[in-house]
């Protein structure tokens, strides 16, 4: 009877490795569908992240008010300079189109001037963080 009971615990260890033996895990290899446009999207980000550095910078504000008229305005902003880049900041309860970002504030006035004839309540801001 204790010969069964050690045959049947070395049949049990046997069949234990053997099954062990065979599992694998995971597969190495990855491969990785992405859509195209993501890089894009992402290259985007980083650009509008790069853009809203705040400090020791001047900025011009050529509107506040509503949201679909702030997008109205920078959308017309950027077909018009196209030098230029803008975007909108929410400070309640209005939204502000931001325009430029310029190291100096002559830098800052020369550009304020060509703005101010298409824009008329225009303003230079140096934003605090």
């Amino acid at each position: 009877m204790r010969f069964l009971r050690n045959l049947k615990a070395l049949l049990l260890f046997t069949l234990f490795l053997i099954t062990t033996n065979r599992i694998t895990a995971q597969n190495s290899n990855l491969s990785l569908n992405q859509d195209p446009k993501f890089e894009q999207l992402l290259n985007e980000k980083r650009k509008s992240n790069s853009n809203l550095s705040y400090s020791d910078r001047y900025k011009i504000q050529i509107f506040s008010g509503a949201s679909e008229s702030a997008k109205k305005t920078l959308n017309e902003f950027r077909q018009e300079f196209t030098n230029l880049d803008g975007t909108i900041i929410f400070n309640t309860p209005n939204y502000k189109v931001w325009v430029g970002n310029f190291r100096t504030r002559m830098e800052a006035e020369r550009n304020l001037v060509e703005i101010q004839k298409k824009y008329k309540n225009v303003f230079l801001i140096k934003p605090s963080k």
